[in-house]
């Protein structure tokens, strides 16, 4: 019997059901399978691709430490700049608020607005736009400008435009300038040490960047709360020196006021602490401004030659010689010798000195006096080669010293076995050798300390974010002769200081001083000299209780060639440096010694 009108629609809508139910089970399992293969089987590498289009990686900046001077004066030290970055893709038309409403700025509008604060124009501005596009159309970064103040970074800031961004920069800067210039050193525009204490002491400054990771949106538009550090920035320690930074600047003007009025091609100052060894001052002649590198021509002018080249010391060497002689207990500042203008030792050597004289009858403190080479040279006899040999290393001849500066030269020292005849006898009055300008102030310091030489000290140590300071230098003396001998030597200093040809030129009213001239030829760069003169004053005051050495070293004034030059410079810098440390006027007068017999 045939089926009614009602049975007929209830199996028609079962089976719609049916069928309903088969294509909903179909869809949920293509769902399901297509969340697997998401969620499950490509899940990781989604999950990068998605990262990687939202998420930016940055450096943080760590700041470089600052190098200071002994007070805590900034000499070298860091501020933070900032580079203006742009999205080019991304550069479109934006809506601002302003007080009038909502308006619409367009990209040349915007470029306008940035250029106008960076110094650039509006159409430089859409060319970094255009150029970066046409390089890469989906990029996102390019530079508007670099290591921009913080006036600037806040009035491009104040624009509110949504596709510029900042970076930090730390850089580098020299509140003083050229003061210490050549002794500070300089870093590169990127930021890399290049000369000085910059590149010595970089272990200390160098910081370590952090990285930090944020999200944006697809819009460019840094995502808020999205920034997490991933490696954490570390700070540069601060390297304290010695160097006073108001007698630095005093020495540097007289040095150089000097050097021009006599026509010198360069020069040296170094005042050095007698009980301590501590430099208190370097100064080099020509200088160099860390703010301005490329304002010095000659390179060899960036860096500071009281560290780096050595030079015969002439006369002044003659005192390590005298304190070597009186030491060894074979002479005394009495003993006589006969001093010809000229003198031929038994080994074939020939001494001659600067000027002709007849014979004269000097003790050691005439020798001095006098500054007499033949003179010196039968002084110096007295001690076999060895035995003056091993005294000038124990002086510090032929050895760097202990600053560590970078490409300090340790001088020229040949061992006493490879001394030819007049070699042996040169090294007696200070040629046939080369040292430093550190190197002779060492020598007096030693002689001022009671005869210990003590470490030549240039930085004080490495001061951590906690104010706790590492690296510091060795404070230890090591006694180099009896301190016997370095009085001895001291009053004979101060007779040469009270008797010498410049003593009108370098007198220092109130104090005892004790101090030695010396003149040396220049190589020509050839092996042989030119017609050049080095001229130098070393000595150390007050004599009856020393405080300072000062050393200066004047190369070639063609105005005037002899120790006239240098003389005035050393009493007007110890001048300084008696006053400034309120040095005790001295109460007895100097020692009156025979310089003939």
């Amino acid at each position: 019997m045939p089926l009614n009108t009602g049975a007929r629609q209830t199996i028609s809508g079962r089976r719609r059901m049916a069928v309903t139910v088969v294509v909903l089970f179909a869809v949920v399992g293509v769902f399901v399978v297509r969340l697997i293969d998401i969620q499950v089987v490509r899940a990781d590498t989604l999950s990068a691709d998605s990262l990687g289009n939202r998420s930016v990686e940055q450096t943080v900046y760590g700041s470089r430490g600052n190098i200071l001077s002994s007070d805590g004066d900034v000499l070298a030290g860091t501020v933070m700049r900032y580079d203006i970055t742009i999205s080019p893709r991304n550069a479109g038309e934006f809506t601002r608020t302003t007080d009038a409403g909502t308006v619409t700025v367009t990209v040349a509008q915007a470029a306008a607005e940035i250029g106008a604060v960076t110094g650039q124009t509006g159409d430089e501005i859409l060319g970094i736009i255009s150029e970066a596009l046409a390089g890469d159309k989906d990029s996102d970064f390019a530079y508007v400008d670099r290591k921009v103040d913080v006036e600037v970074f806040r009035e491009v800031g104040d624009l509110d435009i949504p596709w510029i961004y900042f970076k930090k920069n730390p850089s580098r800067v020299y509140p003083n300038g050229a003061v210490a210039g050549n002794v500070v050193g300089f870093v590169s525009s990127d930021g890399e040490a290049q000369a000085g204490l910059e590149v010595g002491e970089n272990s200390c400054l160098a910081s370590t960047n952090g990285v930090e990771t944020y999200e944006k949106g697809a819009d460019g538009v840094r995502i808020p709360g999205s920034t997490v550090t991933a490696e954490q920035v570390v700070d540069g320690g601060d390297v304290v020196t010695t160097i006073d930074r108001d007698l630095q600047w005093f020495v540097q003007q007289v040095l150089a006021e000097q050097a021009q009025a006599t026509g010198a091609a360069w020069g040296t100052v170094v005042v050095q602490e007698v009980k301590t060894g501590r430099l208190l001052a370097v100064a080099d002649y020509p200088s160099v401004d860390p703010n301005n590198v490329s304002g010095t021509k000659n390179p060899k002018n960036r860096g500071s030659r009281a560290f780096t080249d050595s030079f015969e010391p002439g006369s002044t060497f003659k005192t390590l010689t005298s304190a070597s002689v009186l030491d060894s207990g074979k002479a005394t500042i009495k003993t006589h010798v006969v001093a010809p203008y000229r003198y031929r030792p038994v080994n074939g050597a020939n001494v001659n000195d600067s000027h002709r004289h007849e014979d004269e009858k000097l003790t050691l403190t005439g020798v001095m006096i006098e500054s007499s080479n033949t003179g010196m040279s039968k002084f110096g006899e007295l001690l076999s080669d060895q035995e003056r040999y091993d005294y000038m290393k124990k002086f510090g001849v032929g050895s760097p010293t202990e600053t560590g500066f970078p490409r300090e030269d340790s001088g020229i020292l040949h061992p006493y076995q490879k001394w030819d005849p007049q070699t042996a006898y040169a090294t007696m009055f200070g040629q046939g050798l080369t040292t430093t300008a550190l190197q002779v102030a060492s020598m007096y310091q030693t002689i001022a300390n009671d005869g210990v030489r003590m470490p030549v000290t240039l930085v004080a140590g490495c001061r951590q974010a906690d104010d706790s300071v590492r690296d510091k230098p060795s404070s230890r003396g090591r006694q180099v002769i009896s301190a016997a001998a370095a009085h001895d030597t001291s009053d004979v200093l101060e007779n040469v200081y009270a008797n010498s040809w410049v003593a009108s030129k370098w007198e220092i009213p109130g104090y005892r001083v004790a101090a030695k001239t010396g003149t040396a030829q220049m190589p020509n760069g050839k092996g042989g000299y030119s017609r050049g003169y080095l001229v130098s004053v070393s000595g150390f005051a007050p004599a009856d209780a020393p405080q300072f050495v000062v050393s200066v070293s004047l190369a070639d004034p063609v105005k005037m060639n002899t120790s006239a030059a240098s003389a005035p410079i050393f009493q007007k810098v110890m001048s300084q440096a008696l006053k400034k440390y309120r040095a005790v006027p001295s109460g007895t007068p100097a020692p009156e010694l025979p310089a003939n017999w």
